[in-house]
Parts: C-alpha cells; structure tokens; sequence
C-alpha cells in the first residue's frame, strides 16, 4: 500500500491513497451515513410517535436504550464475523439488517412491534461501525489514517441531515410511518459494495498466514492488551452515554409544547435546526481527522471532550430559539468530532487478527454502557425539565477526558 503523501493541498491526501482505498473509505462512509439516516429517523419523529402510540418520555427513552443495547450486541457479533469471514461480507450484511428493519417500524402498531423492529435495527447499526472502520482503518496508511477515518465519520452528520430533510418533507404530507418506509432504500446500496470493493490487503494475508486466532475475543484482554481494552471501553461509554442522553432527546425538546417542557418549533423549523446543527458536526468530524494527525489523538481527544463539556452546560442553560440556533453548530462540532479518533485509535493498537473484534468489542460495549442515556434523560427531563437532564451529558464528557490518564498515544504507528 502506497504511503506517498502526494500532491500538496488539502485533498492531497485522498490522491495519495490507493485506488482500493479510496473505494473502501466510499463504501464505509456511505454505509455509516445511511446507518445515521435510518437510526435518526426516531428521534426525527418521536414527538409524533408519542403521541399516536401513546407514549411517555420514559417509555421512548427506554426504547432507545434498547436500540443502543442491541446495536452492542450487533457490534460484538460482526466484529467477529468481521475477522473471521471478512470485512465487506459483515458490511453488506449489517446494511441489509438496519434498512430491511428501518422500514418494517412503519408497520408497527404497539409499542411492543415498534420495540421489536428497533432492536433488530440496532444489530445492523452495531455491525456497520465495527467492519466499516476496520475495512478504512487497513486500506490507508498511518499518516493519513486520522484524515481518512474522519471523512468516514463525518457521514454521521450527512445521514442525520439527511434524516431531518426527509422528515421536513415526508412526515407533514404522509406521517411517520412514511418517513420509515423511505429507510428500506439503503438496502440497494449493497449491490455496489459486492461488486466493487475488496476485502484490505492486511487481512487477505493474515488468513494466508493461518487464521487459527482470528476473531476470539478473549485476545483483547491478553498479551497486556487487558488495561487499554478496559480504558477504552470506558472512555467510549462516557463518550456514547453524553451524545445519545443530548442528541436522542433534542429534536423532541425543540418540538414539545412548552407545557411538556419543550420550545414548541413546528416539525419544518425543529429540521431546520437539526440541519444546522449537522453542518457543525460535519466540520468537527472531518477537523479532528486533520487535527490528530498533526498534534496527536490523545491530546485532540482530550481537548475536544473537555471544550464539549463546557459548551454542553451553556447549551443546557439556554432557552432562546435563537441562541440555540447559533450555539447548537458549535456545540455539535466540539461535541460529536472526536468520535473520528476512535476509529483511528483501536486500529494503532490491536493487531489485524482481533482488530475488527476489538473495535466492535470497545464500542458496543461502551454502547451498553451509555444504553441508560436515552432512559435517564427522558427521566430527568420528566422531573427536572431539560436543562438539568442535558447537564448530565456535559459530566459524561469529562469522565470520558478522565479515562485518557491510561491510553497512551498512537499517531503515526503501522498495523501489525
């Protein structure tokens, strides 16, 4: 794999990779968009489904929780499948699970059919990021990883404002349930991942060389891999808990009456800054690639996470539309970029055998940990109203800075 940092310029690092590369970073960054698009749709609608299905802010956090709870476990199992059988073959099925499921919660009826549908999209979601950021992370080079990995990420923030337009446009002329059924379309996305990108050159040769430990994952924890696993884990649960309990929450807060505690925005204008908010995250995510290639993942982390923390009180304490509007994009930049590194990270540091494993094991298991976000926000918010409830994200950010005291530094380093 070429490592030429080729022509000079702010997209001279896409021209230096390999045409492989770029091929994987496309499928991997669409797969993660329409991952977004899909899962956002909830809590696009989720002031409408309250209210047709009759449900409490308790019962609709819970059922986010749930949803962050499978995608753990989908994460587990296609990081495995991911070692084991190849990163394009878990990409294409994870897809085909979230946009097959997205769809079927248009046709629910109760609350329970509508849990169901949720959990076995949150498998798919779960499995996307793990091959996803694997299949990126050993198709570039080390110098321009972070940047790649970036790029990737950032197409969170592409599929939730594309979420949002759907919603603007779908739901005020044939409801929510309409809004579900336009999430099937991901699905013909896969036909172009079979036929077009490969299976990286780093994992092809390990199972060349013998592929008699590839995927256990016990091997996260041994060879002194133990401390980091635990570190990672943890830092990734306060991480996911401080952005599920804001951003599962916050388009029902702009569009709730004001007698629910909400701002009372119609469906058009709550999009609107949920749209705006994206174009902040979008430039946080692509950013932070640039950023920790240049001064380090540690210490890029590290400031992202405690200028969040900060930014997510003086969000918590403002009730003006329009000071929101203006703050809501540089919160979601500080707020959501550093999630690039991540990706970065558990590849500097796991070996090609277990790295798929590793990534979807530190994730989703931190995803498990951040799985009573939904729930406990929508429970303070019950008591305490939204701005306390909003607060808490903000001391998840800093348990999250906390956690970097045991992670060590990666820039620059080779997979092995």
């Amino acid at each position: 794999m070429s490592t030429a940092t080729g022509s000079q310029g702010l997209m001279g690092w896409w021209r230096a990779g390999t045409p492989e590369g770029r091929r994987a970073l496309v499928a991997g960054s669409l797969g993660w968009m329409l991952d977004s698009f899909d899962v956002m749709l909830y809590a696009l609608v989720l002031a409408a489904l309250m209210n047709d299905l009759a449900m409490s802010k308790l019962t609709a956090g819970l059922l986010g929780s749930a949803t962050l709870v499978a995608s753990a476990a989908g994460g587990l199992a296609f990081g495995v499948v991911a070692d084991r059988y190849g990163r394009t073959r878990a990409l294409i099925a994870s897809i085909l699970i979230y946009s097959v499921f997205t769809a079927a919660c248009g046709f629910a009826q109760t609350v329970a059919q509508l849990a169901v549908f949720r959990v076995f999209l949150g498998l798919g979601m779960g499995g996307e990021w793990a091959s996803g950021a694997a299949l990126v992370s050993e198709t570039w080079p080390a110098e321009h990883r972070g940047k790649a990995l970036g790029f990737m990420q950032s197409a969170w923030a592409v599929g939730y404002g594309l979420a949002a337009v759907v919603v603007a446009v779908v739901m005020p002329v044939w409801g929510w349930r309409a809004v579900f059924f336009v999430g099937v379309l991901p699905a013909l996305f896969t036909v172009w991942v079979q036929r077009r990108v490969e299976e990286p050159a780093v994992w092809r040769a390990g199972m060349a060389a013998g592929a008699a430990r590839r995927g256990r994952l016990g091997d996260v924890f041994r060879g002194g891999l133990g401390r980091l696993t635990v570190a990672l884990t943890l830092m990734n649960a306060g991480t996911m808990f401080a952005w599920w309990g804001f951003n599962q929450w916050i388009p029902a807060y702009l569009s709730l009456p004001p007698a629910d505690g909400g701002l009372g925005l119609s469906t058009r204008a709550m999009s609107g800054f949920i749209i705006a908010m994206q174009v902040g995250m979008w430039f946080g995510y692509v950013t932070f690639g640039f950023i920790s290639d240049t001064i380090g993942r540690k210490r890029a982390y590290v400031a992202y996470l405690l200028i969040a923390a900060v930014l997510m009180l003086s969000y918590a304490a403002t009730a003006s539309p329009p000071a929101l509007l203006l703050l809501g994009p540089v919160v979601a930049f500080f707020a959501t970029g550093y999630f690039t590194g991540f990706g970065a990270v558990t590849a500097e540091i796991y070996p090609t055998g277990i790295r798929a494993t590793a990534q979807g094991f530190t994730y989703n298991i931190g995803r498990i940990g951040s799985a009573v976000a939904p729930w406990a926000v929508g429970r303070l918010a019950d008591t305490n109203g939204f701005g306390a409830a909003f607060s808490v994200s903000a001391l998840a950010f800093l348990f999250a800075a906390c956690m970097w005291i045991w992670i060590p530094e990666t820039k620059g380093r080779q997979l092995s």
